[in-house]
């Protein structure tokens, strides 16, 4: 890109240099949830429900122990770019370079842990006989690729904060385009089913690391390289303690994954956790543009409250909030109106399933007009290096209102009540959202 037209985290952000900041980040996940859907789409097609719903038993478990990716990402990203706005490059890449070595390192001890408790995990989460083995079988070979995925998830963020969000998504799109690439081959063609979606996956999160690792080994032009790592505790527990958010999504998320498939088996049984499945996916992919639009914001925040800029906070926030509640009208209106054809594409060989997906996407698409501002607060504190705030958002969202919600809303009405509670929720998060903003606008100057 030349110079000129570099977008800096130090300028002053319009609606249209905001937007061309943070539409690769939200490219990126959108690709990223687009091709963990395909993952889902061949082995739904291809090997079937049984496989399918063994796939999204598991999941949980590995998003949870790649925890640390997320901590780090977020965490470590906030600390780096509030380093830079205060002028210390030096520190900022010292910083930069001991938290990929301590995502590495945390890679193959969190791998190494998991390995023996897929079988005992998968049963704890509800996989009957014929699901246990495609559970453990998908869960190894995802473990094995484990430290690279942790990387990804790092790498992603970080190239956002050297001010490289265009090189994030180059990377992305080549890993994600490798994934459906080796779907395409090793489950369609070749029939190797779930196994071949795990090794599609596998191969995508190594390819998404090395990559980005290479780049920022050698000379760059960008504002990080990685270089010696140097420990600084303080940091680290900075980083941890930013990132606090992130590690209660994540354990909050499993939990909740667990109770909905819990709920769904009780009342509904397979159909019913493949249907969420699919609800899942198709979700992440709308959730996605949210999560990349506050990934691609979230250093720029950073930046101007560790160079002390209020008015530029203040315009950014302004900006983001206007901009979110755009996004959830026209994700509202999408599902809503082509909950059917979103539906087929995962469940048309299915003619049960596919009525109760499409009705189960129309209810659940109303959750849209909400979640981000929820969502994006929890990041933008995070970005402020206020984990306890970013946190207390999180776990009231999921861990308090949707439990509460997934347990009690089907006690009055019946399995739809299973798809209304992520609305009851998302409007209950909402109420401290707004009271947490009102709460600190003083303290940061951002209202």
């Amino acid at each position: 890109m030349p110079k000129s037209a570099q977008i800096l985290l130090s300028d002053h952000f319009t609606y249209g240099k905001l937007l061309r900041f943070t539409v690769p980040a939200m490219l990126m996940m959108v690709f990223t949830s687009i091709y963990s859907v395909v993952d889902g789409l061949f082995v739904s097609n291809f090997a079937g429900k049984t496989a399918f719903a063994a796939l999204n038993l598991i999941f949980p478990f590995l998003m949870f122990l790649s925890i640390v990716g997320f901590i780090f990402a977020t965490g470590g990203s906030a600390l780096i770019a509030k380093t830079l706005g205060e002028g210390d490059s030096e520190k900022a890449n010292r910083i930069f370079s001991m938290l990929v070595y301590a995502g590495a390192l945390s890679g193959v001890f969190f791998a190494i842990m998991g390995w023996p408790l897929l079988d005992d995990i998968s049963r704890l989460l509800g996989a009957d006989e014929a699901m246990v083995g495609d559970c453990v079988m998908y869960g190894r070979i995802l473990l094995a690729a484990l430290p690279f995925f942790i990387l990804q998830i790092m790498f992603q963020t970080y190239m956002i904060t050297a001010e490289r969000p265009r090189l994030s998504l180059a990377v992305t799109l080549v890993a994600g385009v490798l994934n459906m690439l080796l779907d395409l081959l090793l489950v369609g063609w070749l029939g190797f089913g779930l196994k071949g979606a795990a090794w599609a996956t596998a191969t995508a999160q190594i390819v998404g690391s090395i990559v980005p690792l290479v780049y920022f080994i050698f000379p760059n032009t960008s504002r990080l390289r990685l270089g010696r790592p140097v420990f600084n505790g303080k940091a680290l527990r900075q980083t941890c303690f930013n990132g606090l958010s992130e590690f209660f999504t994540n354990i909050s998320s499993t939990v909740v994954s667990m109770l909905y498939n819990y709920q769904l088996m009780k009342y509904i049984g397979e159909d019913g956790v493949a249907a969420f499945g699919i609800i899942m996916y198709l979700a992440f992919v709308f959730a996605a543009i949210m999560i990349g639009y506050s990934m691609g914001t979230a250093p720029i925040v950073s930046y101007h409250y560790g160079a002390g800029s209020r008015d530029e906070l203040k315009n950014v926030f302004t900006k983001s909030m206007i901009l979110i509640g755009g996004i959830g009208i026209v994700q509202f209106l999408t599902a809503e109106l082509f909950a059917g054809p979103l539906a087929r594409v995962f469940a048309n060989y299915d003619p049960e399933l596919l009525a109760l997906t499409r009705r189960a996407l129309r209810i659940y698409s109303v959750s849209f007009l909400l979640m981000g501002f929820n969502g994006y607060t929890s990041a933008f504190f995070t970005a402020l290096n206020n984990g306890v705030v970013s946190a207390v958002i999180s776990v009231n969202r999921t861990l308090v209102c949707e439990t509460v919600a997934v347990l009690l809303i089907p006690l009055l009405f019946g399995v739809d009540g299973i798809w209304y509670a992520i609305i009851f929720a998302e409007s209950a998060a909402l109420i401290l959202t707004i009271s947490m903003l009102l709460k600190h606008r003083k303290r940061y100057g951002y209202a």
